[in-house]
């Protein structure tokens, strides 16, 4: 079995194959993978009074076709897209994110309501986003690479469709080589960091004052 990061709680691992990777070519996609799960941290920012009165909806982040699967991507180049060989995320990229979005709002306490699209058709405001990048690109001439996590949000009310805010949130966090269970750990620690600072930022919209959990 490869290493699993041992942080509480923010990876969890579905253990399908044994085996420990390094990069390589996509194997047989009949065979079962590890599967992994990036989860909302637990130290996310918690609102100080609340809840508002509030039904906060989040949708499925937007993401380009590399991104929108749930493979795990590495980037030997710019230009080129590899996937790691024996491994997945436990569900596709996007809606990864959006669970882990929702599992913070519901956490923090911010909100009389924390729903999904499409389940949650109506609410008051809604956060659309786009995911940029999720990729963990390879160090040119190194053994070790680069996990780059880019989420762009907006926070809409749903009246009127206005676009209250918009911001960029970015986050990287290196990684010693390209072996499956670096390689995720680094992806959990920029996850991880995004997420904290979309979180505070909600929170933020709304007047309230995040305290960490």
């Amino acid at each position: 079995m490869p290493a699993i990061p041992s942080r509480p709680a923010l990876v969890a691992v579905v253990a399908l194959l044994a085996g420990c990777s390094t990069l390589g070519a996509i194997g047989d996609a009949a065979s079962p993978l590890d599967a992994y799960e990036l989860r909302a941290p637990a130290d996310g920012p918690v609102a100080d009074a609340g809840p508002r009165p509030v039904d906060f909806v989040v949708d499925l982040p937007v993401a380009g076709g590399a991104i929108n699967t749930d493979r795990i991507l590495v980037r030997p180049a710019t230009t080129q897209v590899q996937y790691l060989p024996d491994a997945r995320w436990i569900e596709p990229a996007p809606e990864m994110l959006q669970s882990a979005l929702v599992a913070g709002l519901e956490r923090s306490g911010a909100f009389r309501f924390v729903g999904r699209r499409p389940l949650a058709a109506v609410g008051d405001i809604t956060l659309v986003s786009n995911l940029i990048d999720f990729e963990a690109a390879l160090v040119p001439g190194g053994e070790g690479a680069v996990v780059r996590v880019r989420f762009t949000a907006r926070l809409v009310r749903d009246e009127d469709a206005a676009v209250l805010r918009t911001r960029t949130f970015e986050a990287s966090a290196p990684a010693a080589d390209t072996a499956t269970a670096t390689l995720v750990d680094a992806f959990d620690r920029a996850t991880a960091s995004v997420l904290r600072e979309v979180l505070d930022w909600v929170l933020r919209s709304q007047g309230l004052r995040p305290r960490q959990a």
